[in-house]
């Protein structure tokens, strides 16, 4: 046993002054060596392979993206990515990529690979989620984010949604902003650009919106299966309560709390600071776990799963297992594939706390 008590996420409430935020807006620590050469497409899903040929192009025509002089003159070697041999002069077409496929296909992978292989510096390269996308403008102010960003070369979005009115306006506006300025532009998402926000508001009343984010992007299908669970062991079953909180004790930097409590915490923490709220962790250790009690809790919950896959961070737990953390109705509903994603991610990093107990 440790000689000093495990952590509690429920002790903490970080704070995150704004330029932590612009700072971290590179590839999560699980993406900071992946390359395109270090992704391993499926040999039966040859939209896997093409991917990763679109996108060697399109990284390899930004060298020069701001020499142009903005998005309305067009992006060096832009075209050439797309299949055109000579750089667009005029406008023509989507001045960004958007990585379309089911979640656990490597989209985040490939993403992160273009912003490595992008030919710049860190500093003119954006690499976050749409959540702290939004959550940068909300601690910058819409202008002072414009100002931030339309400097780079290359603005990468992860796991691209749209859950309300309010943000299919914002950004919409913010991009068009960039894109004007010679931003480049690459997302990812489970759902079509032209399908943003179906089955959570009413989409068709801001059409105009969510076509306008559609043109700035082509799309690129990405088929297959989890690859989270391609081959693999299925996910270990929970452990007895006693059994995680001796793994939290024996485990340094692991942090303990009761299930119920920390979605609790959870709506205390502002969801862009739920990365912070997990500085220095070694792992989660987590008892009771129990159905997600309604949807907002569910979204916040999605959060904290994202910024611990994306920091790695095994998660130990005892309960109900994750595949029976949101109810049917919340499965088939409009934010299912964040879900789905949340399950996956959860579940991969439940097969990776195994050996805490042993």
């Amino acid at each position: 046993m440790a000689e000093t008590a495990p952590l509690s996420l429920c002790d903490r409430a970080p704070h995150v002054p704004a330029d932590r935020l612009v700072a971290e807006m590179v590839p999560p620590p699980r993406f900071d060596s992946v390359r395109f050469d270090t992704y391993l497409p499926d040999p039966n899903q040859p939209s896997q392979t093409e991917a990763v040929r679109v996108l060697e192009g399109f990284a390899a025509g930004l060298g020069g993206a701001h020499a142009l002089g903005g998005g309305k003159r067009g992006f060096l070697g832009f075209g050439k990515a797309f299949g055109r041999t000579k750089p667009a002069k005029t406008p023509a077409g989507p001045r960004g990529v958007y990585l379309d496929g089911g979640y656990g296909v490597g989209k985040t992978h490939l993403l992160a690979s273009l912003w490595h292989a992008t030919p710049a510096e860190p500093a003119l390269k954006a690499f976050g989620t749409f959540v702290e996308l939004t959550n940068l403008v909300g601690a910058l102010g819409f202008q002072q984010t414009v100002r931030t960003l339309s400097g780079h070369r290359l603005l990468c979005i992860d796991e691209f949604e749209l859950d309300d009115p309010g943000d299919t306006v914002l950004v919409s506006t913010l991009l068009g902003k960039l894109v004007d300025a010679g931003v480049a532009l690459a997302a990812t998402s489970n759902t079509l650009p032209g399908k943003l926000g179906e089955g959570r508001f009413a989409a068709a009343d801001f059409l105009r919106e969510i076509q306008g984010l559609a043109a700035q992007f082509r799309p690129l299908r990405i088929d297959g299966e989890d690859y989270r669970h391609r081959g693999l062991p299925e996910a270990p079953a929970p452990f007895a309560d006693e059994e995680v909180t001796r793994a939290a004790y024996a485990t340094e930097g692991a942090s303990l709390d009761d299930f119920p409590s920390l979605l609790a915490h959870l709506a205390k923490v502002h969801p862009s600071r739920y990365g912070a709220l997990t500085d220095g962790l070694r792992a989660v250790c987590l008892t009771d776990v129990q159905p997600v009690p309604d949807q907002s809790t569910a979204l916040r919950l999605v959060v904290l799963a994202d910024r611990l896959y994306d920091r790695e961070v095994p998660v130990l737990a005892s309960g109900l297992p994750f595949d029976r953390l949101f109810s049917e109705e919340m499965l088939n509903g409009g934010y299912r594939k964040k879900y789905f994603r949340a399950i996956s991610r959860l579940t991969a990093l439940a097969r990776d706390a195994k050996g805490l107990v042993a």
